[in-house]
Formats: structure tokens, sequence, C-alpha cells
């Protein structure tokens, strides 16, 4: 990890997600309370700003995809955040003049989303421009604790700031860390292989993008898992949790201790992620992703919260030793040309349900009641999980030996 963190482009591209994320988690909190404050305003207005936002990261996602396969991905991130600085700064002046209509923040909250689209699939394909392969599972390591680190700090401090200097400001503490980003990325200086890539047009960027994720099954048979996995998540976190918390264990305060349980669990993940080194890494990947039912299950039996509270921070450390092992296995399967392109089927597969999953949550806890939805979103992770370990790719990929078997080191040695 020091090595890693002794290494300038990398150790910049660290600090430059980390900076990123704890924007985000401070404008995810800081938006809300803005568009509320606002004259008229009510949950539903918030409602259309965050879908507006969401929405081009799932129909943008592939074309993102291609643009980091396209272009040099360090001037694609440079760009995105660059972007994303403009479209919070422009959130930024209408909150804080209090010229704001629903459309012209909608519009700026889409900008926003762009910019993720973007993003995402880039910053996925960059690392193996960075780090040697057998570094790259320390990386991500540290990569997912920088951006545990930045989420958690930035939800945590975004509601202190948006009550001592309001809303507007915090949303514009949001667009400054952005630019923050930007100008440590245009700092990264990657080999010359990454002025790359005369591809012949974006269909055919697509298709290709395409056949790489379809040609393994391990890659499609998972994502396919986690669209469901995702789907049910949302609505737990969103809805169901929430609501079951205010019902049996008292509220708000219960609800964020289950929550900060699962954020410290996902340090230890990251501790252990780094360190294990499973000859089936996806089968191991998609097994622990079976965790994330717990908290579920025992929220919906009436477990007492400390029960829940120990459930979720397990599901904390199962979700970043999946992230790690999963990310670790595409930078080594996946073609580096092609991975940003194969990372944008992986984004769009997996958060297909994520909408559909907040939008039944509500009525479905209505018709059935929350502990029923919440055996049956626990009910759809363990299978979902069960079935993706059927799958013949996920169980028989292996990772290569870290180091030559020990007689194959006394042969040599001759």
């Amino acid at each position: 990890m020091r090595a890693l963190l002794a290494d300038r482009p990398f150790a910049l591209l660290f600090a430059a997600r980390t900076i990123s994320v704890l924007g985000t988690g401070f404008g995810r909190v800081a938006l809300a309370f803005a568009v509320l404050a606002l004259p008229g305003s009510s949950p539903t207005t918030l409602s259309v700003v965050l879908a507006c936002q969401a929405l081009p990261q799932l129909v943008l996602i592939l074309a993102g995809g291609v643009i980091g396969d396209r272009f040099p991905r360090r001037r694609v991130l440079l760009a995105a955040e660059l972007f994303a600085g403009v479209a919070w700064t422009g959130l930024t002046v209408m909150f804080l003049t209090g010229y704001a209509p629903l459309a012209l923040v909608s519009v700026f909250a889409a900008l926003a989303g762009v910019a993720s689209a973007v993003f995402l699939p880039a910053y996925d394909g960059v690392i193996p421009d960075l780090v040697a392969p057998e570094r790259r599972q320390v990386a991500n390591g540290l990569l997912r604790l920088g951006f545990n680190l930045g989420l958690i700090l930035g939800l945590a401090l975004a509601g202190a700031t948006v009550a001592v200097v309001g809303a507007g400001w915090a949303v514009g503490l949001n667009a400054a860390s952005f630019f923050v980003s930007a100008v440590l990325l245009a700092g990264i200086r990657l080999p010359a292989g990454d002025a790359r890539r005369a591809l012949a047009s974006a269909l055919s960027d697509l298709r290709r993008g395409w056949r790489e994720f379809s040609s393994r099954q391990w890659l499609w048979a998972v994502v396919a898992q986690y669209a469901f996995v995702v789907a049910a998540l949302n609505a737990y976190l969103g809805v169901f949790g929430p609501l079951l918390a205010t019902e049996r264990l008292g509220g708000a305060p219960a609800w964020s201790a289950l929550t900060a349980a699962q954020a410290a669990g996902t340090f230890l993940g990251v501790g252990i992620a780094v360190r294990v080194r499973p000859r089936r890494p996806v089968f191991v990947a998609a097994l622990v992703t079976a965790t994330a039912a717990l908290p579920m299950a025992l929220l919906a039996a009436g477990a007492p919260l400390f029960a829940v509270a120990v459930a979720a921070f397990l599901a904390g450390v199962a979700g970043d030793v999946f992230g790690v092992l999963w990310s670790t296995t595409m930078q080594r399967e996946v073609p580096s040309d092609a991975l940003s392109r194969v990372s944008s089927w992986d984004l769009l597969g997996s958060l297909s349900f994520a909408p559909l999953g907040l939008l039944v949550a509500g009525p479905i806890a209505t018709a059935t009641g929350t502990p029923a939805a919440l055996w049956g979103c626990a009910a759809l992770i363990l299978l979902a999980t069960a079935g993706a370990l059927t799958a013949p790719g996920v169980r028989r990929l292996r990772a290569p030996a870290l180091f030559p078997a020990a007689e194959e080191v006394k042969v040599s040695r001759g």
C-alpha cells in the first residue's frame, strides 16, 4: 500500500477520487435540502430532480464506455469532473440567488448525471493504465477505502454544513470538490499508449464491447445477479429499512446505527480483500453477496437492534470483498482497450432494475406489509446468488497463481 501511495500517478488518482466522492456524498444531502427549501417544493419535486439526475447515468452509460475506450482516459476523467463542477456551480447559483425554476434545476441535475455516465467507465478503465497486474488487487482495495472514507465523511458533514451555512453554499462546496479533483487529475501522466485508440465507429465500438461482455459467462452471470441484488438493496435502503426501523426500533437513530454499522464493515472488508487471493475469485465474490440478505431477514424477523447491526456490519464487509475481487478480475480478464465499454455494459446491467426497485417498494409495502416485503428482498438476493453460482463460468474461472509452485521453483533452480 505504501509503495502504491508513493507512486505519484496512482496517489493523484486516489486523492482525486476520494475528494470527488466526498463531494458526491455532500451533494446528495445538500441537493435534497436545497430543493425542499424552494418555494412550493414538495417530495414530488425532489423526486423529479433526482430522477433527472439518475436517468442520464443509465441511458448514457454505454456512450460513456465508448468515450472511455476511444479517447485518452485521463482527459476523459478530467473533462467529466470539470463538466460536473460546472453543472453543480449552476445549481449553486440558482439556489443562492433564489431563481431556481424546477425545469432549470432539473436540466442542471441531468447535466451532472451526464458527467457521471462519462466518468465511471473511464475510471474503471484507467486503473490498468496506471498499475501493474500484480498490484491491482491492492490498488482496488485502496481506491475502495478512499471511496468509503469520502462517502461517509461527505454524508456525515453535509447535514451540519447545511445547518450552519445553508443548503446553497453546501451545494457550492460539492461543486468545488469536482474542480479540486480535476486539478489533481491534470497532474497524472500516463504512458504514451494511452493516447489511443483509432476505432472504427461508435456502433462498432458498442458491438465489440458487447461481444467482449457476452462471451464471458462469468461476467454476464454476475451482472444478471446484481441486477436483482441492486433492486432489492435500493428498496431496502430507500424504503423498507427506514419504515421497519420506524415501526419497531425507534426511528431514525436506529436506522442511522444500522447504516453506520454497514459503513464500518466496509473498512474491514477492504482490509480482507487486499489480502485474500482466492483461486476462484468470481465464485467467492458472487457467494459473499448472499450476506446482503442477512440484515433484511433479521429486521423482518423482529431481531434486536444489536443483532441486525452485526448483520449489517457483515454485509458491509462482504460488499467490499466483492467489489475488490470483481474489479481486479475484470482488469485481468478483459482487454485494456475494451475495458471501459465492458464496464459500461456491467453498469447498465447492474443498475437496470434499480429505479424499478424504488418505484414499486412503496406499493408493495402497503399491499403486503413491510416485514413480508423485506423477506421478499432477502429471498430475491438469495435466489439471484444461487442462480449465478450455478453458471459453470462463475465456478471455473481461476486466478493465476501469484507465485510458482514450490516444485517448479526447485526444477528451475536445477
